[in-house]
Formats: C-alpha cells, structure tokens, sequence
C-alpha cells in the first residue's frame, strides 16, 4: 500500500515479541540528515518504547545511503547485534542517480541479511522531493524510521518462532 494512503506509524503492536536481551544497530545516512536524523529518532524511540535498552541499541553513521550496504554487513557479522536498521534518505533530483543507488542499496541490504541470517532492515526513503520525504519522517504520513524499528522487532520474532 502507498504510504501517500498510510501512515507509516500505525501497526499492530500486541504480538510483539520481548526485546529486552536483543541488541540493534542503526545505520544512518549523512546525506539528507534533516530528514534520516528524523528517521533514527523515530526508530530509536520505537526500540526504546517496545523494551530494550539504550545500551542495547549500536548507532554507526555512514556518509551516504550507498554506504549502507557495507556498513551494515559489518554491523550484521557481530556477535552482538541481532539485527541492523539501514536508514537512509534518496531523492529523486534532476538525474538517475537515485535510480541506481536505492537499487544497489536494496539489493545489498538483501544480500546482507541473507548472507548473516540476520534481520537487516530498509528503512531508506525514495521519494520525488524534499517534501514527501519529510512527510514520511515524521510529517503527515508518520515515521519510515517507526517502521523500520517494528519491522526489526517483528522478523526477531518471527525467526525465533520459526528457528526453535
């Protein structure tokens, strides 16, 4: 569904699973920061508020969105860190960059996490402009950054319930 339809911050929370004892790394693009500062805030506050700790929450900063991927396979191959976060922010512009960049993000990012078995999270906007990416930042369409936190949350649990 079209987050123009959604708000990125409404989900169901009462079969969340205890995140007490897991550790997260968040990964946060340079580029962008008004709008990926708002993100990690939004994801942050979400582990925060669903049960784990601050000490249990590893924060890396990366210059750009395309040096997520890397960063995040370093964050994944710990043997502290239960899952990654990737936040980040890929506006459209005037050329394809954007194109080839959130391609080799999600791709790599996919890769990551199958390489490590490990949940390893996209929480990278691609929008038009400058404004629908802060509306997915905690504007009218709420927090990418909240999403990506449940998302996390929600795959630690289900790999326990399928990996017993």
């Amino acid at each position: 569904m079209a987050s123009a339809q959604k708000n990125l911050s409404d989900f169901a929370t009462s079969d969340l699973p205890d995140i007490s004892q897991h550790r997260f790394a968040i990964l946060v693009s340079e580029w962008n920061t008004d709008v990926t500062e708002a993100l990690f805030s939004g994801a942050y506050q979400t582990l925060i508020q669903h049960g784990t700790t601050a000490e249990n929450i590893v924060r890396g900063n990366v210059p750009g969105s395309y040096e997520l991927t890397l960063a995040a396979q370093w964050m994944a191959q710990r043997d502290d860190i239960d899952a990654v976060i990737a936040i980040g922010c890929v506006i459209q512009g005037e050329t394809k960059h954007n194109d080839y960049i959130n391609h080799a993000v999600a791709q790599g990012l996919t890769h990551v996490s199958l390489k490590t078995n490990k949940p390893v999270i996209f929480g990278v906007l691609t929008p038009n402009n400058q404004q629908q990416a802060l509306d997915r930042a905690g504007g009218k369409h709420g927090n990418k950054g909240d999403e990506a936190a449940i998302t996390a949350i929600k795959m630690l649990g289900l790999k326990k319930q399928v990996l017993k």
